[in-house]
């Protein structure tokens, strides 16, 4: 009898003190959580605020880029934990489990949830601690940050400013700024070239628009001349006749001692023999003080430039589910639609921190706000990609990125196969397709052959339209699948 009674003492004892321990796991779970949403407030306010101001000094940009990177990463840890997938608490609902990031979905006991939970727990902890340190860090940088003079702007909701702004490159705009804007000794006459490089839509010509927007800008240089490929001949830096009588007009237009600054978009290599007969006669023919700006995809203009290059880079994970999510919730709380908040990490996941794609997706969801709907892209995006990378083995975004074709698939017709063969830009003037992308891809739009759609329209500067050149096409079936398919005048696949 004592024997009995000693082991339900002790059987209720332990089940008190795991009691005790997980109730207080539990608590601090909550406070941690608690006090980084608390610190995420913070730093938007500080990030939101300095946005507002035109800032010039480079240290203090520096400093507020930091935190932007560290608050993009405390918002990611903290819906990563909080948008992660409950399956032992609801694995009878198959929208719990069918947009799990692995392929095979594992029981409650397995030791996947409770080592994701304790991850999950260390990146909310190191969030938290850099982003709280970084705060008090900046207690002066605030009070600087008073002095500087507001810039102009209407009280509207964070996705719009997004939608119509450039996201997070604050710090390379004022680079660009500072480059234009500095002027060397009068016994200096070589003329300053900047060269812009970075992968395909990564954002150069839109940062270069927005610095020629720029009042410092505007006001410093009296004319801006662009140039494209479509201004050269046989790949050489030869004007064509229309540019060229652009070109003298604006130079006998200027007047002494005025500046002037060139734009050179580029979209291949540059012959430097070419590159030497136009930067010697530039410097001849400009005004002291001009300079030139050349953008390319191709690092080999690097060796072009009188001051080292800038290099954009796609923006981090962590910034591109920042992005996605203000875009895709619009004015809606993500907190209050857990469902969907969840659905649209996996699908931000998937885009591989494509920009076009984060427009084409945010919109469309935004759209169909419908939570049956966003599986449906979520289960057909993922098995495209996947598709993709067991055939090719590469990621299609991958190749969309580095403007290569892509085999693509369509979510209402399986039995299409949509080919992107090439992406390019027009300028504002120029007409663009009537049929949008995504009508193809997530639509049920009847359409074979080769034709032209409309990806983006960009609402910034240098406000391109993005085309995609494309093509549907039946999808073949080959002979041994054929007779997989069939037995005995039955139909199995």
């Amino acid at each position: 009898m004592e024997t009995f009674l000693s082991a339900v003492l002790g059987e209720l004892i332990s089940r008190s003190i795991n009691f005790i321990i997980n109730k207080w796991s539990t608590q601090l779970k909550l406070n941690m959580e608690e006090s980084l949403q608390r610190a995420l407030l913070r730093a938007q306010v500080i990030i939101e605020e300095a946005m507002g101001r035109q800032i010039t000094n480079q240290a203090m940009l520096l400093q507020l880029g930091m935190l932007r990177d560290a608050m993009h990463r405390g918002y990611y840890a903290l819906d990563a934990f909080r948008y992660q997938p409950h399956y032992g608490e609801d694995g009878n609902d198959p929208a719990a489990w069918r947009f799990m990031p692995l392929s095979k979905v594992p029981s409650a006991k397995d030791p996947y949830f409770s080592s994701r939970t304790i991850q999950f727990q260390e990146q909310l902890r190191e969030a938290l601690d850099r982003l709280s340190s970084m705060i008090v860090d900046l207690n002066e940088l605030v009070m600087f940050l008073m002095s500087y003079p507001r810039l102009y702007r209407q009280p509207y909701s964070m996705h719009i400013l997004l939608g119509n702004c450039m996201f997070g490159r604050q710090m390379e705009t004022e680079l660009v700024i500072n480059f234009l804007l500095h002027t060397k000794p009068h016994s200096s006459e070589e003329l300053d070239v900047l060269p812009v490089v970075g992968p395909v839509g990564v954002g150069k010509s839109t940062l270069i628009a927005h610095v020629c927007k720029d009042e410092r800008v505007c006001d410093y240089f009296s004319e801006i001349l662009w140039l494209h490929n479509r201004d050269f001949m046989d790949g050489e830096l030869t004007f064509r006749q229309g540019c060229a009588m652009n070109r003298r007009n604006c130079l006998s237009n200027l007047k002494k001692g005025k500046r002037l600054l060139v734009v050179i978009e580029l979209y291949g290599n540059l012959c430097e023999d070419a590159w030497n007969r136009f930067y010697l006669a530039s410097k001849q023919r400009f005004p002291s003080g001009s300079k030139i700006i050349v953008n390319s995809c191709s690092d080999k203009i690097v060796k072009f430039g009188t001051t080292p290059a800038l290099t954009l880079e796609y923006m981090s994970l962590e910034a591109y589910w920042y992005f996605f999510k203000t875009l895709t919730f619009g004015s809606m709380d993500p907190e209050t639609r857990p469902r969907f908040a969840q659905l649209a990490m996996e699908i931000a996941r998937l885009q591989n921190r494509s920009i076009h794609s984060a427009y084409i997706t945010s919109y469309l969801l935004r759209d169909n706000f419908n939570l049956h709907f966003w599986c449906k892209v979520l289960i057909f995006m993922r098995g495209f990609i996947q598709k993709h990378i067991s055939k090719f083995g590469v990621h299609p975004f991958d190749l969309l990125n580095q403007n290569k074709p892509v085999l693509h698939g369509r979510m209402a017709s399986p039995s299409e196969d949509f080919m992107i063969c090439h992406r390019y830009h027009r300028f504002p003037d120029e007409e663009v397709p009537e049929i949008r992308v995504q009508d193809v891809l997530y639509g049920s739009i009847k359409k074979h052959g080769k034709f032209e759609v409309l990806v983006w329209r960009s609402q910034i500067p240098p406000y391109y339209s993005y085309v995609d050149a494309c093509e549907i096409r039946e999808r073949k079936i080959t002979g041994a699948k054929r007779k997989h398919c069939m037995k005995d005048g039955a139909t199995f696949c």
